[in-house]
């Protein structure tokens, strides 16, 4: 494990809740306690970490949606981080800067330079925003097309593009977002009109439970955007950066979008930063020669996180790296087949499908009693997310097969 964490500021977890309850989350500290979620992040080092107050020790196979696919702390990133504190810092908006160009190419190049333009941000609702102002302002449409039980952030435009149930509190939705059921090429077809500026799909939405696409339906969704003359957009906050096996989710359609949104692992789980990449004719509307201060962010690509993601893409273009991932995906998959769930799969992108969501929970419990840390899709909760660290080693992978079996045999 890694050197001891700073002290708790509480001495034990129910003086933490209180002050919890009080000033920052109530309810949702009442929902997990309620599913046996009662814990405090502490120790934490590769694909472990251990509740900071009894020291139970999980693998964490959720990842936080992936943003701790290359592990707890990783020591590559961490080490580059560390390197540059002292040297580096944010940096400023107003000026170029190497980090972000040098980590905006290495970017481009995962695609042979077919989005050749990236815009950096912090949060992945941020980079969802930026590909759905860029969208509408390219084409001089408004509209747009998501999936029903998708979910692409909770701020903005991001958030008109995600369900009622995250909107609704907040007053009318914005004008012009339809949502459609997902793996369903009619109901695509009939919606896309001349009004249509983008459809903006998850690679695989993780929120519905995982399903994986149809083949030939990212395909379809293409030439039709092609032929009324709409723009693609593609979600791969979770899928990307090797967590399918390859770099991009929506690679294995042999699809190439308008735009791929990134975020949760592009941190390494040490700095925030997430990157849009566009064509460049979206992006000349973001920095046209009128107004090339149309759009900014502050915090957007901070120098000290473009450190830490280009040691991200240090590790997973390592030789070898992408072939473990389809490896241990093919492994999962075989010692997966006996036990009583449906396994939607792509790489390491895995879900595991209950008969209901009561079979889901009394399985998730289980999971954890064998020291295994999932969680439920939230729009599916008969899904438990499963997302192993892509550093699990041989070994690693046999002890989290044998865990598995154990809890759910």
């Amino acid at each position: 494990m890694s050197q001891d964490p700073p002290p708790q500021p509480f001495e034990n977890f129910d003086e933490l809740a209180a002050v919890f309850r009080e000033h920052v989350a109530p309810n949702k500290l009442a929902y997990y306690q309620r599913m046996g979620l009662q814990m405090v992040m502490g120790k934490r080092q590769g694909i472990w970490f251990e509740d900071a107050y009894t020291g139970l020790r999980l693998i964490n196979c959720h990842c936080n949606g992936g943003v701790f696919s290359l592990g707890h702390c990783n020591p590559q990133v961490t080490r580059a981080v560390a390197e540059a504190l002292g040297k580096l810092d944010i940096g400023n908006h107003h000026f170029a800067s190497g980090q972000r160009a040098q980590l905006a190419a290495r970017l481009s190049a995962t695609l042979d330079d077919a989005l050749p333009r990236i815009v950096f941000g912090v949060s992945g609702g941020e980079a969802i925003d930026v590909a759905l102002k860029a969208a509408r302002g390219a084409t001089g449409r408004s509209n747009v097309i998501s999936v029903e039980g998708g979910y692409h952030g909770h701020t903005g435009l991001a958030l008109a593009a995600g369900d009622p149930q995250f909107r609704d509190s907040f007053g009318p939705n914005l004008p012009g977002f339809t949502q459609v059921p997902f793996n369903d090429v009619g109901a695509m077809e009939s919606a896309i009109n001349d009004q249509t500026a983008a459809v903006i799909l998850e690679a695989i939405p993780a929120t519905l439970g995982m399903p994986i696409p149809e083949p030939g339906y990212f395909g379809a969704i293409r030439k039709l955007c092609d032929d009324r003359g709409a723009l693609l957009l593609v979600d791969e906050v979770q899928t990307g950066l090797g967590r399918t096996g390859r770099w991009w989710g929506v690679q294995h359609e042999e699809v190439t979008p308008d735009a791929i949104i990134t975020g949760k692992g592009l941190s390494g789980g040490i700095y925030p930063i997430t990157a849009t990449l566009l064509t460049r004719e979206m992006h000349e509307v973001l920095d046209s020669e009128a107004n090339p201060f149309v759009h900014i962010s502050t915090f957007g690509g901070a120098e000290l996180g473009c450190v830490a993601a280009q040691a991200v893409l240090d590790i997973v273009e390592e030789p070898g790296f992408l072939e473990h991932v389809d490896a241990l995906s093919e492994r999962f998959a075989t010692a997966f087949e006996p036990l009583p769930f449906e396994l939607r799969r792509r790489g390491l992108f895995m879900g595991l499908r209950f008969g209901s969501e009561v079979e889901a929970l009394g399985a998730l419990l289980r999971i954890m009693q064998q020291g295994v840390f999932c969680f439920p899709a939230g729009n599916d909760r008969s899904v438990l997310q499963f997302l192993p660290p892509l550093i699990l080693t041989d070994d690693e992978a046999e002890d989290l097969i044998a865990r598995m079996t154990k809890a759910l045999t």
